[in-house]
């Protein structure tokens, strides 16, 4: 059976409206969602489509304590911040954070807690050679150097290995008269006791020089040439002798260093000096050998201080067996001083500091931070000792803790401009008379009596005015009754003026 065609027609017709209204409504949707503002779509997306929070008032973007019930732009052409319920500063500087922006921060958050720590404290230094095993060669006699066995400065040397021959005319002299004395032959039967008391002493005598001179008497013959050895295995740091030069007693031919241990002298800051102690042990690197480190042990702590840098030299030994450290090196000395205690302890990035305090970020909540002050200890090259604020296993901001820190301030700095409480504000009245008046910046300057309740003598201020009504029809010099509110900061304002009667004003 066929359909009428005005049926047929009438439900295409339906049909095409239909279409039409549900491409308008779609096109009207996507229209307001895309006009929404970004904090308000964020706002209901993440309450996962509920009914939006709401807006309290807008704060200024740049951190200025300004705030307006509405929205408006700043000097620069910037919006006002909406600040939603939830989200008001509440006096202790805390700030929450939404999820989606959590994600956009990148925050990330640990625990404190008790670890040995790695707070060596960190100098620098140049090694040096022990002044222990440094020998000078110097004859106690004068002479001439006839022939050099070791003829240049660097130069490797063991301990006894000749060094140069002299000649002196002195030490020959000696050396006969021992001789001499010894050919006398006290010993003999028929020797005379005077002749043989001289000997003994002419021999004493000789004896007597040559030890001065620290020369062994000779056994046999005299000999006219002496040759010095070295007193120790090293290096001739300094070599003055030239064959036939003439030196005179005293003087330092050779200058030889023993570098089996040399010295590293490091300067450490004033602020550290209270944590290194004589007997620690170090570790030492040097940039000639990277990939290498040497153990120390600090030996003496110089009770001097560099005025201009703020340092005090300390003196660290360790061996050189090997001679790989070399006098002048640049070393890098990490002392140990921290110890294998167990301290509170939290993450360097957590710590906020800005030298006139320290603080970290704790979390009070779900999305919700808040700065805590803290008392720093030791400072480790991981981690920064807590003394005081935190305790074991309370959570902290690591990550993104700045970005927090300054919305906790900006809470703060609102919390502090915000206006009071009508219930606290205090008022105070008073009689005096109109000085002057500046509508521009809503203020009045007035002559008024002693006020008992703030122990004020009779003086002449300055007040805020609430509003322009607040002074209409008075003149300067009028007697007037006024009552003024205390705003806190040092702010008085105005909020009521009558005119006093001749009586009321004696009155008071």
């Amino acid at each position: 059976m066929k359909r009428p065609i005005s049926l047929t027609l009438a439900a295409v017709a339906v049909g095409v409206t239909l279409s039409a209204a549900y491409w308008a409504g779609s096109r009207h949707a996507a229209i307001t969602t895309d006009l929404l503002p970004a904090a308000h779509a964020e706002e209901t997306a993440a309450g996962g489509g509920k009914q939006p929070r709401k807006i309290l008032y807008y704060r200024n973007p740049m951190g200025l304590p300004d705030t307006s019930p509405e929205p408006k732009k700043d000097s620069m052409g910037m919006d006002y911040i909406p600040v939603y319920e939830g989200d008001e500063p509440d006096g202790e500087g805390a700030v929450k954070v939404s999820p989606a922006r959590l994600q956009t921060l990148g925050v990330k958050t640990a625990m404190a807690e008790m670890r040995a720590m790695d707070a060596a404290v960190r100098a620098v230094g140049r090694v040096e050679i022990n002044e222990r095993a440094i020998h000078d060669v110097a004859p106690r006699f004068e002479g001439w150097i006839e022939r050099l066995h070791v003829n240049a400065s660097g130069d490797p040397v063991k301990r006894g290995q000749p060094l140069f021959s002299v000649y002196s005319p002195e030490l020959v002299s000696a050396q006969k008269e021992l001789a001499i004395a010894r050919e006398l032959k006290l010993d003999a039967p028929d020797a005379a006791p005077a002749a043989r008391a001289a000997a003994g002493r002419l021999a004493e005598a000789a004896r007597e020089r040559l030890a001065n001179w620290q020369v062994a008497a000779p056994a046999g013959k005299v000999s006219s040439r002496l040759t010095f050895n070295s007193p120790a295995t090293g290096f001739v740091l300094e070599k003055k002798a030239v064959e036939g030069m003439r030196f005179m007693p005293g003087t330092a031919i050779y200058r030889i260093a023993d570098l089996s241990t040399v010295w590293v002298i490091a300067d450490v800051y004033e602020k550290d000096l209270a944590r290194v102690k004589v007997g620690e042990m170090a570790k030492v690197s040097l940039e000639a050998f990277p990939d290498q480190t040497f153990d120390a042990k600090l030996t003496y702590l110089y009770p001097t201080l560099n005025a201009a840098t703020r340092t005090t030299p300390v003196r660290l030994e360790l061996a050189n067996r090997d001679g790989l450290l070399r006098p002048g090196m640049f070393a890098h000395v990490d002392i140990a001083s921290a110890g294998s205690a167990k301290r509170l302890t939290v993450p360097k990035s957590a710590l906020i500091d800005t030298g006139e305090r320290q603080v970290v970020l704790r979390v009070e909540g779900e999305g919700k931070f808040k700065p805590q002050p803290v008392k720093v200890g030791l400072r480790g090259r991981d981690h920064v000792e807590i003394l005081e604020g935190l305790e074991d296993g309370a959570e902290v901001v690591v990550a993104a803790n700045f970005l927090i820190d300054a919305e906790s301030n900006l809470k703060a700095a609102l919390s502090t401009f915000s206006a009071p409480d009508a219930t606290t504000a205090k008022n105070y009245e008073a009689v005096g008379s109109v000085d002057s008046v500046d509508l521009s910046s809503d203020t009045v300057s007035m002559n008024h009596e002693a006020i008992p309740a703030l122990q004020w003598p009779a003086m002449t201020m300055e007040f805020g005015l609430a509003s322009k009504e607040v002074i209409k029809g008075v003149l300067p010099g009028q007697p007037v009754r006024f009552t003024f509110e205390d705003r806190g900061d040092g702010e008085f304002v105005i909020v009521k003026v009558e005119q006093a009667g001749a009586a009321a004003h004696k009155g008071h």
